[in-house]
């Protein structure tokens, strides 16, 4: 026994050394390199609770705001367990975004990770991201949404708003709908018992994104866990009976299709593809939808605007006559509202990514392995870079060419090789979904009802509107 905690003593004695020894050799290596100017915080928790508590209130812009008046647009924090640069800058961003996979990868908290699949598209690198990234973007190119998947928007969102209340929760209706439309994009299956199973275990798998990855400390991951299980049962199944009807020649035009159809794609690599791009469509889109009618039913003007854009579309169709994609290109100030609400709400209001080597930026150095965030929020929120900046003006888009904006300022569906591939989706989707909503109903927010950043961009309470059809 004697002998036994001897040893354990040393052992004991040995890893303390040890521990030691390398926090000091990376101590000593820190303040060689020149990080930029920043604060660490406490111990462990670093600035995590300041960053919670700011994007938890509808104005988390002081947590920036502060920081980058004291140290700059590109500074050092303590963020969710690491040490990490935070990018307030649009040139560092750009530079960040455009060399994924040279000097930085992708890297998202392990809750995330987990919940995804190893094989998401978000979680995917080198060689097999491109490839994946080429074939969903193939999936949902302009002549696809326009010969194949705008007929089914139309279609699917008049449905769900036929069945509308006089009092509905916004955000939830609107995560139906994304939901279903994105079940139909990425399988070719109509809305019913089984998608709606499948959206409640979306929604707990979500809700498992930003907890404590550990199954015994945190009920929410644990049952979020549970639930992805679940999904990915459902969505499984789906596959195999697919893959089945493909090797006996049964070809469909939905995406799940176009994957079948690559070679060398496992089965359990299309479930983590699927769960990702339905993460993707349901939660984002759905969001934009709700804060695009909250924005303009707090700006009379805009909403008067584009009640005048649709009735001009109107008065050339029949009362039930489907949107073309004439109809949708056309829809200008529709587009000026879609690009400011992206710019106020910041759905993602920036990526992680982690660096492959010591990287230089501004006269800085970057540890490798260390995270770096480039936000966008705060150069969509920089008054530098858009008058009035925190204000809601979608006339600022007029004289505008497109979606862009010059000096990188405008990046709402990321960029470089990890660009958002479904981002003209989005906008049809979100431009059907309005014109039907402004053109059948008017309506009241039913309560008072605040915007929060964290855990996601969202509403309190969902968004409760109050509605009245129009003749």
């Amino acid at each position: 026994m004697a002998i036994f905690v001897h040893y354990l003593f040393i052992i004991l004695i040995s890893t303390v050394i040890s521990v030691v020894s390398f926090l000091l050799h990376r101590s000593r290596r820190l303040r060689s390199l020149r990080l930029p100017p920043g604060n660490l915080g406490l111990p462990f928790i670093g600035e995590t609770l300041q960053l919670i508590s700011a994007y938890k209130t509808e104005n988390p812009e002081p947590f920036i705001d502060e920081r980058v008046k004291r140290y700059g647009s590109v500074f050092t924090t303590h963020i969710f367990g690491e040490p990490t640069v935070f990018s307030a800058d649009p040139e560092t961003n750009r530079f960040i975004l455009q060399n994924e996979g040279r000097l930085f990868e992708s890297s998202y908290p392990g809750s995330i990770s987990n919940l995804l699949g190893k094989h998401s598209l978000l979680l995917m690198k080198g060689n097999l991201h491109k490839r994946m990234h080429s074939l969903t973007m193939s999936s949902v190119s302009y002549s696809i949404i326009k010969d194949q998947l705008l007929v089914d928007i139309d279609r699917l969102i008049r449905i769900n708003l036929d069945s509308w209340t006089d009092r509905v929760l916004l955000m939830e209706e609107a995560k139906k709908i994304t939901f279903e439309l994105t079940i139909k994009q990425l399988m070719g299956i109509d809305p019913g018992e089984w998608s709606e199973s499948l959206r409640k275990q979306y929604v707990l798998v979500i809700e498992g994104f930003f907890t404590i990855p550990l199954p015994l400390i945190s009920i929410t991951y644990r049952r979020a866990i549970k639930a992805r299980r679940k999904v990915a049962e459902e969505l499984g199944k789906i596959v195999r009976e697919r893959r089945e009807g493909y090797e006996r020649g049964e070809r469909k035009s939905d995406m799940l299709g176009g994957l079948l159809g690559h070679e060398g794609i496992s089965n359990e690599e299309i479930v983590d593809f699927m769960v990702a791009l339905l993460v993707a469509g349901y939660e984002t889109t759905s969001t934009i939808m709700t804060l695009a009618v909250k924005f303009l039913t707090q700006t009379p003007l805009s909403l008067a605007q584009l009640k005048e854009e649709y009735e001009e579309i109107r008065e050339k169709k029949s009362e039930w006559e489907a949107l073309e994609w004439r109809d949708y290109k056309s829809m200008s100030f529709t587009h000026c509202v879609i690009n400011e609400t992206l710019r106020v709400a910041n759905i993602i209001s920036g990526v992680f990514r982690r660096t492959i080597t010591d990287v230089n930026i501004k006269g800085y150095t970057i540890p490798k392995d260390w995270k770096v965030f480039a936000s966008f929020r705060a150069v969509h929120l920089d008054h530098d870079h858009f008058e009035d900046a925190r204000t809601f003006n979608p006339w600022r888009w007029q004289n505008v060419q497109g979606t862009s904006c010059s000096g990188n300022f405008y990046t709402p569906f990321g960029g470089g090789p990890r660009l958002c591939p479904g981002y003209e989706l989005a906008r049809v989707e979100i431009s059907v979904f309005l014109h039907h909503l402004v053109t059948q109903f008017s309506w009241v927010p039913a309560e008072e009802d605040k915007l929060v950043f964290f855990p996601t961009t969202r509403t309190q309470k969902r968004y409760p509107i109050n509605l009245q059809r129009r003749c």
